[in-house]
């Protein structure tokens, strides 16, 4: 399924087409994945309205990749043949820490053809193995709704017993709920949403609390973590933090319709590393994180778009593309 302009994403759009691509070949040092599922995200979204275009049209879409190798390029040889790997928003870089903030960052999907295919290559060292408790759907939402949502778990630095709050509850934050409750098991969470049946959701998998996004939380919160597309959360957000408090924004991009402190400390994540990878994957396998999935086939890819742009969203959605 590929891109070959942006658009409004109204609900009846149809920004993807069905296309017959050329089998990639794996330069030095990459792999070819042989593609079983790959997740749908809210920075597709982006992608497809303009606020991350893809750097050049037409782009396959798609970084919550899972596969099997099935080629490796010359001295690619971390991976036999048949290896179950996936990859993330992050395509290759530096290998530094700071490789996600570098010029150099390329993103799956939005720089070069990303997971909305049967193939892609990728550099071996930014294919992460994935664990054997997750089923290839399981472990798709693993590899950016996970893996951003445990850095900005890091990025609050709450210890045990500090209180947080999530506003909004889809793919990244219904994953960084159990994962606060494993690692800080004294610690409150709070959360934030518009829908009723996502409040609903956050409750069954043992939040605290659960109110609407502007609603007053039961007391000023230590941290919170921003997972929504809109600016109004934000402030709304700040109205809970305590003072001193710190809120961790999770989104790449935000839209533009509703922009319009005591003192409070905001950060932003800007996309993950290669070691945030390489270092949630076995984490989430220890909890273990279960991501609740939704399937759709790959021909039904916009409508999986469509439905996360205006439906009500549990979890996350999730393209079936192969079998092993």
């Amino acid at each position: 399924m590929i891109l070959d302009r942006t658009m409004p994403l109204s609900r009846d759009a149809r920004p993807l087409r069905l296309a017959d691509l050329p089998v990639p070949e794996p330069a030095a040092g990459e792999v070819r994945i042989r593609i079983s599922a790959c997740g749908v995200c809210h920075t597709e979204l982006d992608e497809i309205e303009g606020r991350t275009a893809p750097a050049v049209f037409p782009m396959v879409p798609g970084h919550e990749v899972v596969g099997y190798v099935d080629k490796a390029g010359e001295g690619a040889l971390r991976y036999a043949q048949g290896a179950r790997v996936g990859t993330g928003w992050i395509h290759h870089s530096t290998g530094e820490d700071d490789e996600n903030l570098s010029p150099c960052f390329a993103a799956t999907g939005r720089d070069v053809p990303g997971g909305y295919a049967e193939y892609m290559t990728v550099r071996e060292n930014y294919a992460y193995p994935i664990p054997e408790v997750f089923s290839d759907a399981e472990a798709a939402p693993l590899l950016c709704a996970g893996g951003v949502g445990y850095r900005a778990l890091r990025l609050t630095g709450i210890t045990d017993g500090r209180s947080l709050g999530l506003t909004g509850f889809g793919a990244s934050a219904h994953l960084v709920l159990p994962l606060t409750k494993f690692l800080y098991p004294k610690s409150r969470v709070y959360v934030f949403a518009r829908s009723g049946r996502a409040r609903e959701f956050a409750r069954e998998l043992g939040a605290d609390w659960a109110g609407d996004t502007e609603d007053p939380a039961p007391q000023l919160l230590d941290a919170i973590i921003d997972t929504t597309p809109a600016w109004r959360p934000v402030l709304a957000a700040l109205t809970n933090l305590k003072p001193g408090g710190r809120l961790v924004i999770n989104a790449i991009r935000k839209e533009d319709a509703d922009r319009d402190l005591m003192e409070k400390e905001i950060k932003t994540v800007a996309n993950v590393t290669s070691r945030d990878l390489a270092g949630f994957l076995p984490l989430a396998a220890r909890v273990p994180l279960k991501p609740q999935v939704q399937l759709y086939p790959l021909e039904q890819a916009n409508q999986a778009l469509i439905d996360l742009r205006y439906g009500d969203v549990r979890g996350a959605k999730v393209l079936q593309i192969g079998e092993r």
